[in-house]
């Protein structure tokens, strides 16, 4: 058994159908593509595309879910070896540069007493782009964070949901629930109650790659699968969709 998977006999061969799921492996919700191949095993992949099983033509969705049901301890696991490795390693401290948007930014710590600890301020040169924090002196580097972390997180809503709303006129789609995602799996995901989840680290990446998830998850609202009808419809509202899917992939 390797980190990546745990048996696969279906090789490289191309996959016919594909199917977005999700299953509650002992008490957590857990979302799932299954890859129907001609094949004679199942297999299970835990990656940065999150968790695929590959499962014969014929086989019913009740037996996928049992035979994920009997290896939960294994799946869980490996899917929390991922979400705890750390995709892009910030330092947080004085004049660390950090991304927002595809942009550096630089950390800037301006020593106030904690009574004046009021306001994130933000400066835009013409040559650089700061993140004024008004902290204490010799605040440890797990607060700086968390007030950092705060702050990324209420820019990925406001943009995200710009976003979603532009993407889903174009696609003529009731507007769904956004909610933010920590995992390290996937980038984003669309439930089958049409809630979007976006991963708040898209807030780091270029306002195109953040385009290409929304548009993706938001065409899950007219096709819940991969298939071509799903694509042709991505393609649609993101034509260079093969282009962004690649950078992600390579960012991973």
């Amino acid at each position: 058994m390797t980190k990546d998977s745990f048996q696969s006999s279906c090789g490289d061969r191309k996959a016919h159908t594909r199917e977005v799921r999700r299953v509650t492996l002992n008490g957590k919700e857990v979302s799932f593509t299954i890859k129907r191949r001609r094949c004679r095993a199942i297999g299970i992949k835990i990656d940065c595309d999150g968790l695929t099983v590959s499962v014969p033509l014929r086989e019913s969705l009740g037996w996928v879910e049992s035979v994920l049901q009997d290896r939960a301890n294994w799946v869980l696991k490996k899917l929390d070896e991922w979400e705890n490795e750390e995709s892009v390693r910030l330092v947080w401290e004085e004049s660390e540069i950090f991304p927002l948007l595809g942009e550096p930014w630089q950390l800037a710590i301006t020593a106030f007493g904690v009574m004046q600890m009021t306001q994130v301020k933000v400066k835009i040169g013409a040559e650089k782009r700061q993140l004024v924090l008004p902290l204490p002196s010799m605040l440890a580097a797990q607060e700086v964070e968390k007030i950092v972390m705060e702050w990324y997180h209420k820019q990925a809503l406001v943009c995200f949901s710009e976003r979603i709303a532009f993407f889903a006129n174009k696609l003529s789609v009731p507007h769904p629930q956004l909610r933010l995602s920590r995992a390290k799996t996937q980038w984003g995901s669309c439930d089958i109650r049409g809630i979007i989840h976006l991963n708040w680290r898209l807030i780091q990446l270029s306002l195109s790659l953040v385009d290409y998830v929304v548009a993706h998850e938001l065409s899950h609202l007219i096709e819940m699968n991969h298939s071509s009808a799903f694509w042709k419809t991505v393609k649609n509202v993101y034509p260079d969709y093969l282009s962004a899917r690649k950078e992600l992939r390579r960012l991973k």
